[in-house]
């Protein structure tokens, strides 16, 4: 079974929000919900995420950026949006879903995901990572 079928199926399995497999193996899951659990996964394995396959629920442009910026080879997304597609085919990234969206809304499904949007005009994975991790920093 490659990389990307492994980290789907234990996303599904485990009702984990976020599963991340390299080389056959589980090398971070987490029910986390939202960004963290990639910058959890980012502060824990740092470099060894290269090349790594990436299942979660949620894929957006932050997610995205992401996964560009680790250098993961593959992402499946039980939902996806179309900046995080399109953020994925630009950096050769491959990537499965199955079910698309225009954009990831907030909780209460009333505005853009704030993650998103904090992200929204940004070209470079890196000022992303940063962005997104300070935000995060500032809320706990």
């Amino acid at each position: 079974m490659n990389d990307l079928k492994l980290a789907e199926q234990k996303l599904k399995e485990k009702k984990f929000n976020l599963s991340i497999v390299k080389d056959g193996k589980i090398v971070f899951a987490t029910k986390s919900y939202g960004i963290r659990g990639l910058l959890q996964a980012m502060e824990k394995l740092g470099n060894r995420l290269s090349g790594s396959s990436v299942a979660d629920n949620v894929v957006g442009r932050a997610a995205a950026m992401l996964c560009v910026y680790f250098e993961a080879s593959s992402v499946f997304a039980v939902t996806m949006s179309e900046m995080g597609e399109e953020m994925l085919k630009e950096n050769k990234v491959s990537y499965r879903f199955e079910n698309w969206v225009s954009n990831i809304l907030n909780n209460e499904r009333t505005d853009i995901c704030p993650f998103e949007k904090l992200v929204m005009n940004l070209t470079k994975p890196e000022e992303a990572y940063e962005k997104l991790k300070a935000f995060i920093d500032s809320r706990n």
